[in-house]
């Protein structure tokens, strides 16, 4: 194992110990830094540890206990969400939540509370946890829950591995009738549209999302698709099937020139136009749905040996798309756009974690090749717009947010300091708080 994060950056020398069972303890030293370390897919440097110690957990990879009658669920901490799929939706479950990857484990949901496309009827996955076992560099073995130890229930819930090691999880699913979504995509021309189709769209639809064109300027600015789902019976298309097919898998790392303008703009234009009808309706299984991005293994490896740095920030809204429109503005302005944009808007439902990154509002998320200066530079902007704007970046996938900034996104950071475990710490963690220990 590399131990790297998703993006790829920043590059940190750090060692990497598997835990091969959960009854093992891990902490072996009173002197080093530890962080767990699920299946690196997180973006940033929340899931690094620069001169420290990472924590494997893929390999604490069993089912505890499922409750299929009431879609209850306990299984250790490095299970996939993958695997989970795998197990409970043949007997009518799913994912109460679920990022845009699949290939996350339990554990790393719960340390980074991942939202989703229904988070405005469902909120995050922290919401579905009812308990887990924390294990401290002590040695003590704690049970969590909203009942038990639960400060640290709330504090480890987006508490980014830092309170311990989750050995195991055990979470609520939801009812679903087949692996099918019926799906509708709608063209929009600005962000005045996509907010109307937002406000439509999340009355009648489980999920909702929108693929945002980051490169167009003039008359084109803030266009998009909308795309909006829900689940529907498998008997009610009885010979639909989703034949089994060999993922493609990027290699190598291509060259750096590859993503460039304007192979990016190119990209956004034929994605826009390959839907010429405004509304188009169809079904489709829950994995392209889901995780379109999962087809490609090593996808990463498009943006080079360098990687890349992701932002996602989430501002107050009602409606108003100036703040959005302010920093898409500025990306575009940079000519260092991204072809994967995402836009949605956020529900009202809180989340029991005390760093939880979704609260109402909008959301904007990108990836940008790294160029050195040129790219920090436009990472340091986006972040006193939104700052300056009120909202907050998702340390999930953040590498330079500032400590000012990261203190004002979320205020209980202090109260998880306080109850961080004191051998558990990432790079993350001592870029935004200036702490080693609690």
């Amino acid at each position: 194992m590399k131990g790297e994060s998703w993006g790829r950056y920043p590059k940190v020398s750090q060692q990497v110990r598997m835990l091969e069972k959960r009854q093992q303890n891990p902490f072996r030293s009173k002197e080093e830094l530890y962080l767990p370390y699920g299946q690196g897919r997180s973006y940033g440097d929340c899931c690094l540890n620069d001169g420290g110690v990472l924590i494997g957990t893929r390999w604490l990879d069993s089912f505890i206990e499922f409750d299929r009658d009431q879609g209850v669920l306990r299984c250790e901490a490095g299970v996939t969400l993958a695997q989970v799929l795998e197990l409970v939706l043949p007997a009518g479950w799913f994912l109460p939540v679920t990022p845009g990857t699949k290939f996350v484990s339990v554990g790393g949901a719960l340390a980074n509370d991942v939202h989703g496309k229904n988070h405005h009827g469902s909120g995050t996955f922290g919401c579905f946890v009812r308990r887990f076992e924390l294990l401290r560099s002590t040695g003590e073995r704690l049970i969590c829950s909203d009942r038990e130890n639960a400060a640290l229930f709330s504090a480890t819930i987006g508490g980014l591995g830092l309170t311990g090691l989750i050995t195991w999880v055990e979470f609520s699913l939801k009812r679903a009738p087949g692996p099918w979504i019926e799906m509708e995509s709608v063209r929009f021309g600005n962000l005045e549209e996509f907010f109307g189709l937002s406000q439509e769209s999340d009355k009648e639809f489980e999920y909702t999302v929108a693929w945002l064109d980051c490169v167009s300027a003039g008359a084109n600015f803030g266009r998009g698709i909308f795309m909006r789902g829900r689940h529907v019976p498998s008997e009610a298309h009885p010979k639909r099937s989703l034949l089994g097919r060999l993922s493609p898998k990027v290699p190598i790392d291509l060259p750096s020139l590859t993503l460039n303008p304007l192979t990016v703009r190119a990209f956004n234009e034929l994605y826009y136009r390959k839907q010429r009808q405004r509304l188009v309706k169809k079904l489709v299984h829950y994995d392209p749905f889901f995780y379109p991005l999962d087809a490609v293994s090593g996808w990463n490896r498009i943006y080079g040996s360098r990687g890349f740095l992701q932002f996602q920030c989430v501002v107050p809204s009602s409606g108003n798309s100036r703040p959005i429109a302010q920093i898409l503005s500025t990306v575009v302005e940079n000519g260092d756009a991204s072809f994967l944009a995402v836009l949605k808007e956020f529900g009202d439902i809180s989340s029991p974690g005390m760093l939880s990154f979704p609260r109402r509002g909008v959301t904007l998320c990108l990836d940008i090749p790294f160029r050195g200066t040129r790219t920090l530079n436009l990472f340091a902007r986006l972040d006193e717009m939104t700052r300056d704007f009120g909202g907050a970046i998702y340390p999930a996938k953040d590498a330079t947010m500032s400590a000012e900034s990261f203190q004002q996104y979320f205020p209980r950071w202090k109260e998880v300091a306080a109850l961080k475990d004191p051998r558990c710490s990432s790079s993350l963690w001592r870029r935004v708080t200036g702490l080693t220990q609690s």
